[in-house]
């Protein structure tokens, strides 16, 4: 819709034939958002071929553990040229591997062809044209303003940066903070708890980012402090409604079935935490959260142990 609104022809590939159908005949996705008109420059197609076809740039938004899979399908239809943009919000199970690495695994693309976009961006606000800012990442800086310009809209306004490392984790660790924010809600605790969450989640992002090359400043924008605020903060954001759901006492197994879209942070904070190992950095939030939703540990007995770990200086 934001890159249709800003002047571009989109052709959207979609796994469901019904939903393909109706998107095109209704002009309506309504089975995420009812009652909201879709540009005419959209088209739709199960064909992923007709989809790539003569296209300038592929923006990849399936979910980050069905990345490798899917783009190793699409791969032999897209042309050599094409800008590969990634919308996901994970780290690869296993490899520990960001969404920027797995496509130039499976594509061979140069860094000039990957880019990443991300942000404060809750799609809920956005397909009402809300005011939104985002961050177009990629380390050339002449594809970034390409990009830039071709979804750069009277109500979506994008930045370029060139780190994209840093715009990645900051968008796929925010995803684990705002379950374990989420989770403080669900018990009931205030806002100290959930300040102090969000703050010292930023720090260990922070760490991690630093360990791995990414520019400090870059938490400290859209990326970072901007996407942990509105995803930690708004019950638009699937993860914090997951991590709520987790807090007042619900099963994995049952949040789950009570949740109808992924929430990336579930399956990423293990591959998150195996990331931050393999960079020696200490990553308690993250390592808590694993605790809870793969390790079967009660929030209150979390949470106890979270707050029980020595002191120690802020700066670290």
């Amino acid at each position: 819709m934001v890159l249709a609104d800003a002047g571009c022809e989109v052709s959207l590939w979609g796994r469901r034939p019904e939903l393909v159908e109706a998107i095109n005949t209704t002009r309506q996705n309504a089975d995420y958002f009812p009652g909201v008109a879709l540009p005419p420059q959209i088209t739709a197609t199960t064909d992923a071929s007709e989809a790539a076809k003569g296209a300038e740039v592929a923006i990849l938004a399936v979910t980050a553990q069905t990345l490798r899979a899917n783009l190793a399908q699409w791969e032999p239809v897209l042309q050599d040229d094409t800008v590969l943009v990634s919308l996901m919000k994970g780290v690869e199970l296993g490899t520990a591997k960001l969404m920027s690495e797995v496509i130039a695994d499976v594509t061979h693309a140069g860094p000039e062809r990957i880019a990443v976009i991300s942000g404060p961006n809750l799609a809920g606000e956005i397909v009402r044209k809300q005011p939104a800012a985002a961050v177009v990442a990629c380390k050339d800086t002449s594809t970034a303003q390409r990009l830039q310009a071709a979804c750069h809209t009277p109500y979506f306004r994008p930045y370029t940066n060139t780190d994209v490392i840093g715009c990645e984790l900051g968008g796929a660790v925010k995803n684990v903070i705002a379950l374990a924010v989420g989770i403080a809600d669900g018990m009931g605790l205030g806002d100290n708890t959930k300040a102090a969450l969000v703050t010292r989640g930023l720090a260990e992002t922070t760490r991690l980012g630093l360990a791995m090359g990414a520019d400090a400043q870059t938490f400290a924008g859209l990326a970072g402090m901007g996407d942990l605020v509105a995803t930690c903060s708004s019950p638009l954001s699937r993860n914090h409604t997951f991590g709520t759901n987790l807090g007042q006492g619900l099963t994995l197994t049952e949040t789950v079935a009570v949740t109808q879209q992924t929430a990336e942070g579930v399956t990423s904070c293990e591959s998150i935490l195996d990331l931050a190992q393999r960079h020696h950095v200490e990553m308690p939030i993250t390592e808590t959260v694993v605790s809870i939703v793969h390790g079967g540990k009660s929030p209150q007995e979390a949470v106890k142990d979270l707050m029980s770990r020595s002191a120690t200086s802020e700066l670290r």
